[in-house]
């Protein structure tokens, strides 16, 4: 998916109020951002993305969690 295009569905997820979406799409755009080796921006989204599972109740939380320990950006959390 191009930035464009996932930029586009952020904003609607934005709009919509909806967790899921922001926790899966602020991922996505993570996921790219690493394999860019752009890991300042990785995190930007990594914690977007965490913020908002934490605000939902998310199992994605941990995992989002570990993402940011792992680079440095925060401290381990017990789930």
């Amino acid at each position: 998916m191009d930035k464009d295009e996932l930029d586009r569905l952020l904003l609607e997820a934005h709009e919509r109020n909806d967790h899921a979406a922001l926790i899966r799409y602020y991922t996505m755009a993570a996921d790219e951002r690493e394999q860019a080796q752009d890991i300042d921006a990785a995190c930007f989204y990594l914690t977007h993305a965490f913020v908002f599972a934490l605000e939902s109740g998310s199992k994605e939380a941990e995992a989002l969690n570990l993402r940011l320990v792992a680079h440095g950006r925060a401290h381990r959390l017990e789930f």
